[in-house]
């Protein structure tokens, strides 16, 4: 039979309350009991019952981590970091795809079917509706990777992604170009929105070109760039909104003939694992993913602790990583 809660309550000589509380994060408990209790249940072979410890608490520990990027390679990186950050913090994540998902209160009903105590949105092009959903349902909710919202309804965990316009336009600057071109993600998009607006701050006074894709993807971006060079006379480089935009966008190029980077150059954005491959090499702005998920992930946990808690936005740095995409610096 299966050891139970009392079972070792009854070894440690400590009441069931007690030994409750040893395996309840943040649970009033003295030294001296944790260890008795830690000690049986260890001499028992005893795991705390997750669902049943639910019923008493009324805290799944469940998180709704839900995206519609699933398409995006790099988001198979930020779910591998999110899951571990939130395993370690005592949380367990409910993966959910909202790819095809229109309806913010039909999302709304999946994840309340399972009783999560949180919702992570892990996405920049999620309609603001979702997140409200959730909001007014009164679920602690944090969005990672979202947009520099000069007043967020939502605890934020991003880069500045206005800054990173503005960085993305200054290095094309500093090697040279005077024909640059920002090659957006899904023009709908709120970070879309910001990159591009801190890309025409610093751009001011060279000759900017503007484009955007239907999606982050590897197809968009072909396809994007496909049509740039039907029309002539491409800009010398390329700000893409994303890694895997780039990516594509430098396939499209290499097919007709163009060198990267002495004839054309680009620069991408995230540092994802296969920017670094060597047949890609690409040259990119990297966002501090870990640190990212990780402020998310003490967000959410504080939030479910505390509901009432102040809106927080933490944004963090990004840099320019070097590779062999652009031009080299004057």
């Amino acid at each position: 039979m299966a050891v139970t809660l009392s079972d070792v309550a009854r070894k440690a000589g400590v009441s069931k309350s007690a030994a409750s509380r040893t395996f309840t994060r943040g649970a009033s408990v003295s030294e001296k009991t944790r260890l008795k209790v830690e000690r049986a249940a260890a001499e028992l072979g005893y795991n705390p019952n997750v669902l049943a410890s639910s019923l008493t608490t009324g805290r799944t520990k469940l998180v709704g981590l839900i995206s519609n990027n699933f398409a995006n390679p790099y988001f198979l990186e930020v779910f591998d970091c999110f899951t571990k950050h939130l395993q370690d913090a005592g949380l367990r994540p409910l993966l959910v795809n909202l790819s095809d998902a229109q309806d913010a209160e039909r999302s709304l009903r999946l994840l309340l079917q399972y009783n999560v105590d949180g919702v992570i949105v892990a996405s920049s092009t999620l309609p603001p509706s979702f997140a409200a959903a959730f909001h007014r349902a009164g679920l602690p909710i944090v969005h990672a990777f979202g947009w520099s919202a000069a007043t967020p309804r939502n605890h934020l965990a991003s880069i500045d992604n206005i800054e990173s316009g503005r960085l993305a336009a200054r290095s094309l600057l500093a090697r040279g170009y005077q024909r640059i071109a920002f090659l957006g993600g899904p023009k709908e998009a709120a970070t879309t929105q910001d990159r591009l607006a801190g890309f025409l701050q610093a751009a001011r006074g060279a000759e900017v070109s503007l484009s955007f894709t239907t999606a982050y993807s590897y197809a968009a971006g072909r396809t994007e760039m496909q049509q740039l060079l039907l029309r002539g006379r491409p800009s010398q480089a390329y700000f893409c909104g994303d890694d895997v935009i780039a990516i594509g966008a430098m396939s499209a190029a290499k097919e007709v003939g163009l060198r990267i980077p002495d004839d054309i150059g680009f620069l991408g954005l995230n540092d994802m694992a296969m920017a670094g491959w060597q047949q890609i090499n690409l040259t990119t702005i990297r966002q501090p993913l870990d640190a990212i998920i990780s402020a998310t992930v003490t967000m959410i946990r504080e939030s479910i602790d505390v509901p009432e808690r102040p809106i927080r936005t933490q944004l963090f740095p990004c840099e320019i990583v070097e590779r062999g995409t652009l031009l080299p610096l004057l």
